[in-house]
């Protein structure tokens, strides 16, 4: 159990935002997240986080993925003259972009398209049980890794199918093939910054211009990626009908994009 107190910060608020799909509320006031192949729950008392780790863990993948290296007080300085983005981050106060997995996330994106988040963590939940590797977490209980693009390569489309995957399945089948044939692709897409990593992410089957946002936002943590969906179309057309000033907001266009999701989805 390891405890650590932070600002700006909201578990619950995150888990909703519609960024990950393999952290859900277990108990109340308790959050599962299944992430690099490890599980961790996660409760908050005000500022104060609970962590189910060691220190050491919390150093080395938790303080990174939960995007808890980065600045978000200085976001406030920048929309002071904005009173519709004033207003949605102090609806969505709380909610950090988090740094996940860039394979999960590429594979969890492509399942996205024209789907609703029950559906896509029911996919993600079974993709994972049947090609995953099984693993035992600290209460003696199963959970599932994220199967490798080399398991998921071997699969018939019929059995992807089979996942609630529909039309999907193909493009999981040529994505994982790809970077499965190509050993080094994650690791230089990594390297590169965001605009080279949107296009080249759009060359693989299946990925368009909104998935690509979303894998330079929520896993390369490139915070100037701009997913736009139906809630962010909706705020820019009502809004920013001149534009986002993508140039006032430089280095934090991607959590502005957070908060004006949340508030758009919630916010009724």
């Amino acid at each position: 159990m390891y405890k650590i107190k932070v600002n700006n910060f909201d578990i619950k608020k995150i888990c909703n935002s519609g960024q990950c799909f393999r952290m859900s509320e277990i108990e109340t006031g308790i959050y599962a997240v299944i992430a690099f192949d490890s599980y961790i729950e996660i409760s908050q008392r005000e500022d104060e986080l609970i962590l189910t780790c060691t220190e050491d863990e919390f150093n080395n993948l938790w303080q990174e993925y939960l995007g808890l290296n980065d600045d978000y007080d200085s976001i406030e300085s920048l929309i002071k003259d904005d009173s519709y983005m004033k207003d949605a981050m102090e609806y969505g106060y709380g909610i950090r972009i988090l740094k996940q997995d860039v394979w999960e996330t590429l594979v969890s994106f492509i399942i996205s398209q024209q789907n609703n988040i029950p559906r896509i963590k029911k996919s993600i939940n079974i993709l994972c049980e049947r090609y995953g590797e099984k693993k035992i977490n600290f209460r003696n209980q199963e959970f599932y890794t994220f199967p490798t693009p080399e398991a998921l390569m071997s699969v018939s489309e019929e059995e992807l199918r089979d996942c609630n995957l529909g039309y999907r399945s193909k493009y999981i089948l040529k994505t994982a093939a790809a970077i499965a044939n190509d050993v080094t692709y994650l690791e230089r897409l990594s390297q590169l910054n965001y605009e080279d990593a949107k296009k080249e992410l759009m060359k693989l089957y299946g990925v368009g211009i909104k998935v690509s946002e979303c894998i330079c936002l929520y896993a390369l943590h490139h915070m100037d990626a701009f997913p736009v969906d139906t809630h962010i179309q909706n705020v820019l057309g009502n809004y920013y009908p001149g534009g986002f000033p993508f140039e006032k907001y430089k280095g934090y266009a991607g959590p502005l994009q957070q908060y004006a999701f949340y508030y758009d989805l919630f916010n009724k």
